[in-house]
């Protein structure tokens, strides 16, 4: 072992030195602050795409449902007078001419 600390200290420089010198390493750091701060498509909008794309497809798949279970209901409502019957009095509150009607709200 070398006893002399400055021979040690000497050494440090130069082996941050070659380290910062490589090129293969100097090219990793520019492409990686390039890729994560200052281009277009950078890694945090690329996170930022996915995460709404998520967000889109589950919206999609509840308004393909939302579809299916209408086009079901009007289905029944244009096969079955009585379904339209009931359909009519319970949205529109429609009435047949001697009627009353009393809406009872729960709390």
């Amino acid at each position: 072992m070398n006893k002399n600390p400055e021979v040690d200290m000497l050494k440090i420089p130069r082996v941050l030195l070659r380290i910062v010198a490589n090129k293969y390493l100097l090219a990793f750091v520019v492409f990686f602050v390039w890729m994560t701060f200052l281009d277009d498509h950078n890694f945090i909008s690329l996170f930022q795409d996915q995460q709404k794309l998520h967000k889109l497809n589950a919206e999609k798949a509840y308004y393909e449902n939302k579809i299916e279970s209408d086009r079901r209901k009007l289905k029944e409502l244009q096969t079955d007078s009585r379904n339209l019957e009931k359909f009519a009095r319970e949205q529109y509150l429609m009435k047949k001419k001697d009627e009353d009607i009393f809406i009872i709200e729960e709390k």
